[in-house]
Protein backbone atom coordinates (compact mmCIF):
# COMPACT_ATOMS: atom_id res chain seq x y z
CA UNK A 1 0.00 0.00 0.00
CA UNK A 2 2.84 2.34 1.09
CA UNK A 3 4.43 1.83 -2.64
CA UNK A 4 1.53 2.85 -4.04
CA UNK A 5 1.40 5.81 -2.17
CA UNK A 6 4.98 6.73 -3.41
CA UNK A 7 4.11 5.78 -6.75
CA UNK A 8 1.15 7.69 -6.64
CA UNK A 9 2.93 11.09 -5.62
CA UNK A 10 5.89 10.39 -8.14
CA UNK A 11 3.28 10.35 -10.93
CA UNK A 12 1.50 13.38 -9.82
CA UNK A 13 4.88 15.10 -9.69
CA UNK A 14 5.90 13.79 -13.25
CA UNK A 15 2.28 15.23 -14.33
CA UNK A 16 3.00 18.63 -12.79
CA UNK A 17 6.60 19.06 -14.11
CA UNK A 18 5.23 17.96 -17.44
CA UNK A 19 2.68 20.72 -16.94
CA UNK A 20 5.11 23.02 -15.41
CA UNK A 21 7.87 22.46 -18.60
CA UNK A 22 4.71 22.77 -21.31
CA UNK A 23 3.82 25.76 -19.72
CA UNK A 24 7.23 27.36 -20.16
CA UNK A 25 7.73 26.32 -23.16
CA UNK A 26 4.25 27.90 -24.65
CA UNK A 27 4.70 31.50 -22.73
CA UNK A 28 8.67 31.49 -24.30
CA UNK A 29 6.93 30.56 -27.79
CA UNK A 30 4.66 33.25 -27.06
CA UNK A 31 7.19 35.44 -26.55
CA UNK A 32 9.25 34.79 -29.99
CA UNK A 33 6.08 34.92 -31.75
CA UNK A 34 5.18 38.43 -30.57
CA UNK A 35 8.70 39.64 -31.46
CA UNK A 36 8.23 38.42 -35.39
CA UNK A 37 5.60 40.90 -34.87
CA UNK A 38 8.21 43.34 -34.09
CA UNK A 39 10.27 42.04 -36.73
CA UNK A 40 7.91 42.63 -39.62
CA UNK A 41 6.52 45.90 -38.45
CA UNK A 42 10.36 47.31 -38.12
CA UNK A 43 11.25 45.57 -41.72
CA UNK A 44 8.45 47.78 -43.01
CA UNK A 45 10.01 50.92 -41.08
CA UNK A 46 12.97 50.25 -42.78
CA UNK A 47 11.99 49.46 -45.87
CA UNK A 48 10.54 52.70 -46.10
CA UNK A 49 13.19 54.86 -45.17
CA UNK A 50 15.19 54.55 -48.32
CA UNK A 51 12.23 55.93 -50.26
CA UNK A 52 11.76 58.57 -47.88
CA UNK A 53 15.66 59.67 -48.43
CA UNK A 54 15.32 59.51 -52.03
CA UNK A 55 12.73 61.80 -52.12
CA UNK A 56 14.16 64.28 -49.67
CA UNK A 57 17.38 63.90 -51.67
CA UNK A 58 16.07 66.13 -54.60
CA UNK A 59 14.77 68.77 -52.12
CA UNK A 60 17.63 68.79 -49.52
CA UNK A 61 20.81 68.81 -51.42
CA UNK A 62 22.78 70.62 -49.11
CA UNK A 63 21.74 68.38 -46.27
CA UNK A 64 23.53 65.42 -47.62
CA UNK A 65 24.97 65.17 -43.91
CA UNK A 66 21.73 64.31 -42.52
CA UNK A 67 20.25 62.26 -44.92
CA UNK A 68 23.51 60.06 -45.12
CA UNK A 69 23.36 60.30 -41.07
CA UNK A 70 19.68 58.64 -41.48
CA UNK A 71 20.74 55.73 -44.33
CA UNK A 72 23.44 54.63 -41.57
CA UNK A 73 20.69 54.61 -38.58
CA UNK A 74 18.60 52.51 -40.45
CA UNK A 75 21.49 50.00 -41.34
CA UNK A 76 22.37 50.10 -37.76
CA UNK A 77 18.71 48.96 -36.72
CA UNK A 78 18.95 46.47 -39.59
CA UNK A 79 22.18 44.98 -37.93
CA UNK A 80 20.34 45.04 -34.38
CA UNK A 81 17.04 43.32 -35.62
CA UNK A 82 18.96 40.66 -37.35
CA UNK A 83 20.68 40.05 -34.28
CA UNK A 84 17.61 40.32 -31.81
CA UNK A 85 16.11 37.95 -34.53
CA UNK A 86 18.54 35.46 -34.20
CA UNK A 87 18.11 35.36 -30.44
CA UNK A 88 14.56 37.26 -29.26
CA UNK A 89 14.74 37.94 -25.55
CA UNK A 90 18.63 38.01 -25.28
CA UNK A 91 19.73 40.84 -23.07
CA UNK A 92 22.61 41.90 -25.35
CA UNK A 93 20.99 41.42 -28.38
CA UNK A 94 17.69 43.63 -27.24
CA UNK A 95 19.95 46.49 -25.94
CA UNK A 96 21.53 46.40 -29.25
CA UNK A 97 18.21 46.88 -30.85
CA UNK A 98 16.78 49.45 -28.29
CA UNK A 99 19.92 51.37 -28.92
CA UNK A 100 19.81 51.13 -32.69
CA UNK A 101 16.16 52.40 -32.52
CA UNK A 102 16.47 55.21 -30.83
CA UNK A 103 19.56 56.31 -33.17
CA UNK A 104 16.73 55.93 -35.95
CA UNK A 105 14.37 57.71 -34.10
CA UNK A 106 16.46 60.79 -33.32
CA UNK A 107 17.99 61.23 -37.03
CA UNK A 108 14.44 60.49 -38.49
CA UNK A 109 13.48 63.64 -36.29
CA UNK A 110 16.44 65.22 -37.56
CA UNK A 111 15.31 64.86 -40.94
CA UNK A 112 11.69 65.80 -40.46
CA UNK A 113 12.57 68.76 -38.60
CA UNK A 114 14.91 70.16 -41.63
CA UNK A 115 12.02 69.48 -44.19
CA UNK A 116 10.09 71.63 -42.48
CA UNK A 117 12.41 74.57 -44.38
CA UNK A 118 11.45 72.92 -47.68
CA UNK A 119 8.08 74.17 -48.31
CA UNK A 120 8.48 72.18 -51.95
CA UNK A 121 9.44 69.00 -49.89
CA UNK A 122 6.36 69.32 -47.29
CA UNK A 123 4.29 69.47 -50.63
CA UNK A 124 5.34 66.79 -52.28
CA UNK A 125 2.73 63.93 -52.73
CA UNK A 126 5.13 61.25 -51.99
CA UNK A 127 7.02 62.74 -49.11
CA UNK A 128 3.56 63.38 -47.62
CA UNK A 129 2.28 59.40 -48.33
CA UNK A 130 5.73 58.14 -47.29
CA UNK A 131 5.40 60.35 -43.84
CA UNK A 132 1.90 58.73 -43.31
CA UNK A 133 2.98 55.27 -43.74
CA UNK A 134 6.27 55.72 -41.82
CA UNK A 135 3.83 57.22 -38.90
CA UNK A 136 1.26 54.70 -39.14
CA UNK A 137 4.14 51.82 -38.73
CA UNK A 138 5.84 53.76 -35.83
CA UNK A 139 2.11 52.88 -34.19
CA UNK A 140 2.34 49.51 -35.02
CA UNK A 141 5.46 49.28 -33.85
CA UNK A 142 4.55 50.60 -30.33
CA UNK A 143 1.62 48.23 -30.20
CA UNK A 144 3.83 45.17 -31.24
CA UNK A 145 6.20 46.05 -28.88
CA UNK A 146 3.79 46.40 -26.02
CA UNK A 147 2.75 42.76 -26.94
CA UNK A 148 6.03 41.55 -26.79
CA UNK A 149 7.01 43.06 -23.72
CA UNK A 150 3.72 41.54 -22.19
CA UNK A 151 4.54 37.98 -23.29
CA UNK A 152 7.80 38.69 -21.87
CA UNK A 153 6.54 39.69 -18.44
CA UNK A 154 4.35 36.58 -18.40
CA UNK A 155 7.17 34.24 -19.62
CA UNK A 156 9.65 35.86 -16.78
CA UNK A 157 7.08 35.67 -14.14
CA UNK A 158 6.39 31.66 -14.85
CA UNK A 159 9.44 30.96 -15.13
CA UNK A 160 10.75 32.99 -11.44
CA UNK A 161 7.19 32.20 -9.08
CA UNK A 162 7.94 29.02 -6.95
CA UNK A 163 7.74 25.74 -7.67
CA UNK A 164 7.95 26.44 -11.30
CA UNK A 165 11.66 28.22 -10.57
CA UNK A 166 12.78 24.88 -10.07
CA UNK A 167 11.31 22.84 -13.32
CA UNK A 168 12.70 26.38 -15.09
CA UNK A 169 16.07 25.63 -13.21
CA UNK A 170 16.38 22.08 -14.14
CA UNK A 171 15.74 23.15 -17.97
CA UNK A 172 17.37 26.26 -17.89
CA UNK A 173 15.10 28.25 -19.16
CA UNK A 174 17.18 31.82 -19.17
CA UNK A 175 15.59 35.36 -18.46
CA UNK A 176 13.89 36.88 -21.26
CA UNK A 177 14.64 40.89 -22.15
CA UNK A 178 12.19 43.67 -22.19
CA UNK A 179 12.53 45.39 -25.76
CA UNK A 180 13.01 49.10 -24.00
CA UNK A 181 13.11 52.70 -25.14
CA UNK A 182 14.94 54.40 -22.17
CA UNK A 183 14.24 57.61 -22.04
CA UNK A 184 10.53 59.04 -22.05
CA UNK A 185 11.01 61.43 -24.60
CA UNK A 186 12.35 58.44 -26.97
CA UNK A 187 8.96 56.71 -26.39
CA UNK A 188 7.14 59.16 -28.58
CA UNK A 189 6.41 58.13 -32.32
CA UNK A 190 8.55 60.56 -34.52
CA UNK A 191 5.92 63.18 -35.10
CA UNK A 192 5.72 64.00 -38.86
CA UNK A 193 3.93 67.55 -39.94
CA UNK A 194 3.72 68.48 -43.25
CA UNK A 195 0.95 71.45 -43.02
Amino acid sequence: MTALIVLGVIVLFAFYAISVYNGLVTARNGYKNAFAQIDVQLTRRYDLIPNLVETAKGYMKHERETLEAVVQARNSAVSGLSAAKANPGDPQAMQQLSGAENALTQTLGRLFALSEAYPDLKANQNMMQLSEELTSTENKVAFARQAYNDSVMAYNNAREVFPSSIVANMFAFTPAQLLEIEAPEKREAVKVSFS
